[in-house]
């Protein structure tokens, strides 16, 4: 099979011939292996860890997004946001919040919201081309993405009163973000005519011991909105994958019931993402994408440890399809190198390859 016949079997719960295999890492770690493949495009580390999806989208081409002394950035919802070290590493995190204030829908409407012709759609069909037997995606974490979306410009605390009292001004900005983002995305899909074979979207519903919402708030407040999107993916012919941190359990009959494909992250360590429990609760039902741990174990882990786990994951949640192995988050800047290709290499391994310079 190609990837992308593989990606495909997968998402349609058919047994592929090899479980499909997906990666996302922080910089430090795209750094890493940048110096150890003697590489200096991010773009060829899938290539060198042979991973089946490749993803891409159109490049912006609206307003330049402005840059600061700090090494701060605005992003294309007027959110600032500045590198920040921690003990690994750096995170980008909010700086200022420009929604805070707002009581009313009429201070909202005064925002310069983004519009959706600020991309280079026209590029799409050249960028598919670099990719022939690829599964390609579209999208990413940020496409919805009402609650952290929305917190970025707003804070965290506010948003989950938001949520708790329906508050107007909290509903139009996620009505703003739904629709740039069913536009957005209609408009990436009929520009690459057919070859984005999924759509990657998300919204973070889970802490690591429960949901941040109930069942009834998001049935209220976020259902219809992931339907429509959803509906407008599979108009084109392509599947979704949603990305959900944490714990996410009690919110996947409802996943299932809007038309979400796949559910991309499954954290081990949040209560209920158990990828053995959840397949075989949810086979054929939904695909889970994601699932070796790196809230800890990866960096822990020993080389044989972590064969044995992702040749597990393969044998087991990859059975009769209905699995994309990966990450269970960004792989991060903690984890050692040698445990990152000892993950990469069992996947090879199972293919009959290696990883170059292995």
């Amino acid at each position: 099979m190609t990837p992308r016949r593989r990606v495909q079997a997968a998402l349609a719960h058919g047994q592929p011939d090899f479980t499909p295999c997906d990666y996302f890492a922080t910089p430090e770690i795209h750094q890493a292996l940048l110096d150890h493949f003697g590489i200096d495009d991010i773009e060829a580390i899938p290539d060198c860890l042979g991973t089946d999806i490749r993803y891409i989208n159109p490049p912006h081409t609206g307003p330049p997004l402005e840059r600061f002394d700090d090494g701060s950035t605005m992003n294309i919802w007027g959110i600032r946001r500045r590198p920040m070290p921690n003990e690994y590493g750096e995170y980008a995190e909010p700086v200022g919040l420009p929604y805070a204030d707002w009581t009313t829908v009429e201070e909202a409407e005064r925002f310069n919201w983004p519009d959706p012709d600020w991309f280079d759609y026209a590029a799409m069909p050249e960028l598919c081309r670099k990719y022939p037997d690829m599964a390609i995606a579209a999208g990413n974490f940020h496409v919805q993405d009402f609650i952290n979306g929305t917190a970025f410009g707003r804070g965290v605390e506010q948003v989950l009163m938001d949520i708790a009292a329906e508050d107007p001004v909290f509903l139009y900005i996620v009505e703003k973000r739904h629709r740039f983002y069913m536009r957005y995305v209609e408009r990436i899909l009929d520009a690459a005519a057919g070859r984005i074979d999924l759509v990657l979207c998300g919204d973070d519903f889970g802490s690591q011991r429960g949901l941040l919402i109930s069942p009834a708030a998001f049935d209220r407040l976020f259902a219809q909105k992931k339907r429509e999107l959803f509906d407008l993916v599979h108009s084109y012919g392509a599947k979704v994958t949603h990305h959900c941190c944490g714990s996410s359990r009690a919110l996947i009959p409802g996943f299932i019931d809007c038309g979400m494909d796949a559910l991309q992250t499954i954290q081990r360590q949040a209560a209920g993402m158990n990828p053995y429990e959840l397949k075989a609760e949810f086979a054929g039902k939904i695909t889970l994408h994601g699932a070796v741990d790196v809230q800890g174990w990866l960096q822990r882990a020993t080389p044989p440890e972590i064969e044995q786990e992702v040749n597990r994951l393969m044998d087991e949640v990859g059975a009769g399809g209905g699995f994309i192995i990966g990450p269970s988050h960004h792989i991060q800047p903690d984890t050692p190198l040698e445990n990152v290709l000892a993950f990469y290499q069992t996947i090879a391994r199972r293919r009959g390859t290696q990883l170059p310079g292995s």
